[in-house]
């Protein structure tokens, strides 16, 4: 099968789906932030050696209050059942989003599942919170721009140099974006990262996203003929 070194996950569905099981929408974030564990674990079997996962976007805050107030305590709950877990499986925990913006409760839970993991070396598991790829150029923009008046950087920049910018500077390109629930948008998400990336969108919810459904995904996945602009004879 052929390598996908770095996955990326759009987690859709998880409202439509308890709303299907005559469920709140908070039931469907439960299921959808243990279902994270399972798919991790399977993309590890797998081979996957990035995975970075779509939890929390910046345009998210216009949810409900209530919807909102129970996906910032879910870093709490998620963390304590499997953190321990993680790490015996050498899992390596990556923030992406601007953490300083969400309660501080759990920023702190965050960053602390950052800090414990650190000296792992096994799948970089990359969850994205208060994140926007939109924003994320925009600060790197900004960033840039900075150093160019502050005389670190100059006007000859390419696209390895501006990567170098980004939130997700220590991580390889996506090889391969699914996203889930049926949906076939791409929501702003890692537009810069996913330039090259094979897409597939699966009509299964998030919590319905088993890892047989991931290693199907995969196999098709194996199959694409990845040109990166060029042509193949």
């Amino acid at each position: 099968m052929k390598e996908c070194k770095h996955l990326a996950i759009i987690m859709d569905g998880n409202g439509r789906w308890a709303k299907a099981q005559g469920k709140p929408r908070t039931a469907g974030h439960l299921v959808g932030a243990d279902n994270v564990r399972t798919i991790a674990i399977a993309a590890n079997d797998l081979g996957v050696k990035y995975l970075t996962l779509y939890a929390f976007s910046t345009e998210n805050w216009k949810r409900s209050r209530e919807e909102v107030s129970y996906i910032m305590k879910l870093p709490a709950y998620f963390f304590k059942k499997y953190m321990q877990e993680f790490i015996d499986r050498g899992f390596q925990m990556h923030m992406i989003g601007e953490l300083d913006e969400l309660p501080a409760d759990t920023e702190r839970v965050l960053k602390e599942a950052v800090e414990e993991s650190k000296k792992n070396t096994g799948l970089s598991l990359n969850i994205c919170m208060n994140y926007g790829s939109q924003r994320e150029i925009t600060l790197a923009a900004r960033h840039y721009a900075k150093d160019v008046l502050e005389g670190k950087a100059d006007l000859n920049i390419d696209e390895a140099g501006f990567e170098k910018y980004l939130m997700t500077k220590d991580f390889p390109p996506v090889d391969l974006l699914i996203r889930t629930s049926g949906e076939e948008r791409i929501s702003n998400y890692l537009l810069w990262q996913i330039a090259y990336a094979e897409l597939e969108f699966v009509p299964e919810s998030w919590p319905e996203f088993t890892p047989e459904v991931l290693k199907r995904c995969l196999e098709e996945y194996s199959h694409r003929d990845r040109r990166f602009g060029g042509v193949h004879e």
